[in-house]
């Protein structure tokens, strides 16, 4: 490096004196001050409304409201309603300078609209940077948002956390392309197996707003009829969304769709695609771009235009409830966004909710279904084996499947694949004494003890490995299987067909289809592949395991998980038979044999009427330290008819266990207690809950208290 260089790169201290007092001169002479960033002290106001409303990203309750800033002459132009904003938050009232609130730290907002002047009656703090000129907030997202925030007494800057995904500079900088214009409507296609199914898609095409709970016949038909619905709602001009369970059925309808209407007109929203993809893929879909959304359940708040059809697959399935506060379900959003907006609505399943049968019961939603001899043609044979039969066959016993199981996988294996669904994933989860039939315990922590595999014994919750143990109640050492995992299954069914390939699917590794060759498929519920041409037999293994649940669900549940896997196998015409492992004369397992899922819905909603159960009333969970959860009770305001039930002890969460929603931290002893009201009464309810919730992190101090309406699991 020359000399010369090392004094250029000195920066203003290698600078000649007459340089630093010529900069510190034009410095002086200034006649107008430039505006800082962040602070614009001494800056301008925008002559043209010089206000702006901005909701503030905080979620806490007592500061869910708008808040009054100032808006610079600089920002003028990009400060806009919708835009992301940064604002300071946070100054007190007496720190102000110069007419204008400083101070606070820097917190993300978003405008939501421009005043002439404020109802606040002190200084403004001034708005400190425009992130973009991007309006992403419509006043109907805003609109829906504040409906979802009153719906589960939660603040409106967590459902807009939910509803619009974060900023990327690179997919906000490229244009959208150009929207297409409408497609043809399509043909009836598989619709016309239901008895209103043509007419529901006229409806749709002839700019309708027809609303059906639709029982979709076994196949694999279903995503192909929702594509046609898509199109029909595209043919009348409108928008349309479609909210799935998971991935993989969100690629087959996305699959469905680009064959029925061509790349270009559909977006999917995923959180598969990573960020830029999703956010290019949104922002899309809010330009306009984009008339037709299909993605998980983040897209239930996707912002369509002119939105003519919201649409849910399987709304009994886990993954449609949000466990990010306020825990909204997919199902409900998607009620208010057919109400706002005055659009169709389309429930559809293998199975029926309790919930999706009492809108067709109260008349804000028509059946869709097929006539008996439909269903009859497409279901497979369902065959049931209780415990008369396994006390018949104790060899059978012992191994978990019975002499009539055994048949049915032998017979389908020489037509196809055979599925095998088993309610639990790993090895053996819970082991038990082979003599008396206690629980085999950890002796360092008492945890249940699982087999990993065929010769590894570990403790569920401290994970310490266990060789000699024997057991405190009888003194045996021997160890019978509580509960077989799908390993062992699959295990033990490779060790009886030695031929045959054993193919797993389960939370660990999840096959999205499987060839139409002999092989049994081993699968936990909810994670079956779907078989070319159809499975040639299922097995339900241990219907017990579901249907002994402690939960409210539990029969609603076990039907809705059997009608899946047995929605893959073949009908009853070409040889597709079902085994189900359970009480043959309990509802559920009746409802199975039937195919009658709506049946078994109905009259759960009858019996939940007469109780008093939800989705008939309105229910409220107040769960926390036990101290914290009285001190709230006393001090909601509840609306005359609700009824306090509890607070009762929740069940400890191990340490290293998973954390189910709701429940406690680990180690940590709760108390929960329920809150039900008659019908017509939950947004009185919700109000109530949400301003205690409000006045108690006001207060600040104490110990958290977790409200949730609705909760799907109450026991």
């Amino acid at each position: 490096m020359s000399s010369e260089n090392g004094q250029a790169d000195g920066g203003a201290e290698g600078a000649p004196p007459e340089q630093l007092a010529l900069i510190r001169e034009s410095v002086r002479k200034a006649r107008t001050p430039r505006a800082k960033p962040r602070t614009w002290r001494g800056a301008a106001l925008a002559e043209h409304l010089p206000v702006a409303r901005v909701l503030v990203d905080k979620g806490v309750l007592h500061l869910d409201r708008y808040f009054d800033y100032a808006v610079p002459e600089e920002l003028d132009a990009d400060a806009q309603p919708g835009v992301r904003v940064r604002v300071r938050f946070g100054a007190g009232r007496h720190r102000v300078r110069e007419g204008r609130r400083e101070g606070g730290g820097l917190i993300d907002g978003f405008l939501v609209e421009r005043l002439a002047e404020s109802d606040y009656s002190g200084p403004l703090a001034a708005l400190a940077q425009v992130v973009s000129p991007e309006p992403v907030l419509s006043g109907e997202l805003l609109g829906l948002a504040r409906a979802v925030a009153d719906r589960y007494a939660g603040s409106l800057a967590d459902v807009l956390q939910l509803a619009v995904p974060p900023r990327n500079a690179r997919a906000e900088q490229r244009p959208s392309p150009a929207p297409l214009p409408p497609p043809p409507a399509p043909e009836p296609g598989s619709w016309g197996r239901y008895e209103q199914g043509a007419a529901f898609l006229e409806s749709l095409a002839a700019g309708g707003a027809p609303r059906a709970v639709w029982n979709a016949l076994p196949g694999p038909q279903w995503s192909e009829e929702l594509a046609r619905a898509v199109a029909a709602t595209l043919a009348s001009g409108r928008g349309a969304l479609v909210v799935l369970p998971d991935g993989r059925a969100v690629a087959r309808v996305d699959a469905a769709l680009t064959a029925l209407l061509g790349r270009g007109r559909h977006a999917v929203l995923t959180a598969d695609a990573g960020p830029e993809k999703r956010y290019a893929q949104w922002l899309a879909v809010r330009r306009g771009s984009v008339r037709a959304v299909v993605g998980t359940r983040a897209a239930m708040f996707a912002p369509v235009r002119d939105l003519g059809l919201v649409a849910v697959w399987d709304d009994g399935d886990d993954s449609h409830s949000e466990q990010h506060a306020p825990q909204p379900h997919a199902r409900e959003v998607l009620l208010l966004r057919a109400a706002q907006d005055g659009c169709g609505f389309l429930l559809g399943s293998w199975s029926c909710t309790v919930e999706a049968a009492q809108l067709v019961e109260t008349g804000w939603a028509r059946p869709l279904v097929a006539g008996r001899e439909r269903v009859r043609g497409t279901a497979p044979l369902v065959r049931t084996v209780g415990d008369e039969d396994l006390a018949r066959d104790e060899a059978a016993r012992a191994a978990r499947l019975p002499t009539l199981a055994w048949q049915a996988v032998r017979e389908g294996l020489r037509r196809g694949p055979v599925l095998v669904q088993v309610p639990r994933r790993g090895y053996v989860p819970r082991m038990a004494c082979a003599r008396c039939r206690a629980p085999a315990r950890c002796r360092h922590c008492s945890g249940p003890l699982e087999a990993q595999g065929s010769d590894d014994l570990r403790c569920g919750w401290c994970g310490r490995g266990e060789s000699g143990w024997h057991c405190p109640e009888c003194g045996g050492f021997r160890l019978r299987a509580q509960v077989v995992g799908a390993r062992r299954t699959a295990e033990e069914l490779g060790r009886a067909f030695p031929a045959v390939p054993v193919r797993t699917s389960g939370r660990e590794h999840v096959l999205d289809t499987v060839p139409a060759e002999p092989a049994l498929v081993v699968s936990t519920p909810g994670a079956e592949p779907v078989a070319e041409g159809g499975y040639a037999a299922a097995l339900l293994l241990d219907g017990w395991a579901m249907l002994g649940r402690p939960d409210l669900r539990a029969g609603e549940d076990a039907l809705r998980r059997w009608i899946g896997a047995a929605a893959l196998v073949r009908p009853q015409s070409a040889g597709g038979t079902v085994v189900v492992v359970a009480e043959p004369s309990l509802r559920p397992v009746q409802a199975l044999v039937r195919w009658d899922p709506v049946g078994h819905a109905v009259r759960e909603l009858a019996e939940r009427a007469e109780l008093g159960f939800p989705p008939v009333s309105r229910m409220a969970a107040v769960s926390g330290p036990g101290q914290a959860v009285g001190e709230f009770l006393r001090a909601v305001e509840l609306p005359r008819e609700a009824e306090v039930l509890g607070p009762v002890p929740l069940p400890v969460t191990a340490a290293g266990r998973p954390r189910r929603p709701g429940g406690p931290p680990p180690g940590e002893h709760w108390e929960r207690g329920l809150i039900r009201v008659p019908p017509g009464r939950g947004a009185a309810l919700a109000s109530a809950l949400k301003a205690a919730q409000a006045a108690r992190t006001a207060r600040g101090g104490g110990e958290a208290v977790r409200v949730r309406i609705d909760p799907p699991d109450i026991g």
